[in-house]
C-alpha cells in the first residue's frame, strides 16, 4: 500500500488476498502514540542495525520536517498541528523530528518523532542521543539546523560530550561583528539570556561567492571536533542529503485524508522504513569487492526498481 501510494479505502480494489478495509482500520485502532514512539526506533534499525561497526565513528543529523495538513482540526489531534509559514497551500502541519545517518551509502534513518505542542526541541534531540547510545554506535559528529540553536540545546550536546556543528544565527550586534572578516577562523561567543552564561566555540569558514555579494562569512555553533573551518563547512554541507531522504519518503508514504495523529504518525515510520530497506539491500548487494573505501554503484538499484519490487 504504502509502496503504491494507496489508501486503505482503494488497496482493496486492486490488491488480492489482503484484509478488508474493516479489518485494517480495526487493527490500526490497537495502536497507541506512546508504544509507536517506543518502538519506533527498533522498527527502522532492525534491518540496518548490522551495518554499524563498533571501530567506526559516524556522522549524524536530527533534521525538523512539515507534512502538510488540510483536514479538521479538533481535541483529538490539536496538540499535534503545528502552524508554520504557508507551504504547498495550507499553514498547517504535522511536524516530524527525524535522526539520520549522513554517511554516504549509510544514509539511513533511526528514529523518527512526532512534534507536540508545547515540547522543547531539547526534548526531541534527548530521544535521539538515546537512540544512538542505544545502539551502541560511536558519533563523529552531530548536525543540526538553526531551528535548534538554542542556549538550552548547546548546554545539553555539552552535557552529553556530543561533538556538534549547527549554524550560528545573526540575531545579536556581537555575532554580527564576529562575522566580519576577510578569513576563516575560530571565534568565541558567550550565550547571557536566563541563567549561568554559556560559552560556545564559533568557527568562520570565508567563501568567495561571484557576483554582488562577494566573501561570505559562514559561521557555524562547534563543539568536541579539532578541525579545520573547510572541513566544518563540508561535512556540513553532507547533512543536505536528508532532503534526498524526504524525496524518497514522499514517494512511498501512504494516502490519508485521516485526522488520525497514530495513523499518519505511522505511515510516517513506513515511509522511512521502506528507504532504509533499499538503503541496506544497495549496501549488501550492489558494493563491488574493491581495495580502499567501500563504494556502492547506486545506479544498479534505483529506487524505482526497489518499487517495482516490493
Amino acid at each position: 500500500m504504502s509502496v503504491n501510494r494507496l489508501s486503505i479505502h482503494s488497496i482493496g480494489n486492486i490488491a488480492q488476498k489482503v484484509p478488508c478495509e474493516t479489518s485494517i482500520r480495526y487493527h490500526l485502532s490497537k495502536l497507541d502514540l506512546p508504544t509507536l514512539e517506543d518502538m519506533n526506533p527498533r522498527i527502522l534499525t532492525d534491518a540496518a542495525a548490522s551495518s554499524f561497526r563498533e571501530d567506526k565513528k559516524y556522522p549524524f543529523a536530527i533534521d525538523l520536517t512539515n507534512d502538510p495538513y488540510y483536514g479538521k482540526i479538533d481535541d483529538t489531534n490539536a496538540d499535534y498541528i503545528i502552524r508554520s509559514r504557508p507551504k504547498k497551500s495550507t499553514t498547517s502541519f504535522y511536524s516530524y523530528v527525524s535522526l539520520y545517518v549522513i554517511q554516504k551509502g549509510e544514509r539511513l534513518t533511526l528514529a523518527v518523532f512526532l512534534v507536540r505542542k508545547g515540547v522543547k526541541m531539547v526534548e526531541y534531540v534527548r530521544k535521539c542521543v538515546e537512540t544512538i547510545h542505544n545502539l551502541n554506535v560511536n558519533v563523529e559528529v552531530l548536525c543540526l539546523d538553526r531551528g535548534f540553536y538554542s542556549k538550552n540545546m548547546f548546554t545539553f550536546l555539552q552535557d552529553e560530550v556530543i561533538p556538534h556543528i549547527v549554524p550560528v544565527k545573526k540575531h545579536s550586534v556581537e555575532i554580527k561583528a564576529l562575522l566580519k572578516g576577510n578569513k576563516s577562523r575560530f571565534g568565541k561567543y558567550t550565550m547571557k539570556s536566563k541563567g549561568k552564561p554559556l560559552e560556545i566555540d564559533i568557527a568562520i569558514d570565508v567563501h568567495y561567492q561571484q557576483g554582488k555579494h562577494g566573501n561570505v562569512n559562514l559561521g557555524y555553533v562547534v563543539h568536541g571536533i579539532d578541525w579545520t573551518t573547510r572541513k566544518i563547512y563540508s561535512t556540513y554541507k553532507t547533512r543536505f542529503a536528508i532532503e534526498a531522504s524526504y524525496r524518497i519518503r514522499n514517494i512511498v508514504k501512504c494516502k490519508t485524508s485521516s485526522k488520525n495523529v497514530v495513523v499518519r504518525y505511522l505511515y510516517a515510520i513506513i515511509s522511512l522504513l521502506l528507504k532504509n530497506i533499499w538503503v541496506v539491500l544497495q549496501r549488501t548487494y550492489f558494493s563491488p569487492v574493491r581495495r580502499g573505501p567501500r563504494t556502492i554503484d547506486e545506479d544498479l538499484f534505483r529506487f524505482d526498481q526497489f518499487q517495482m519490487m516490493t
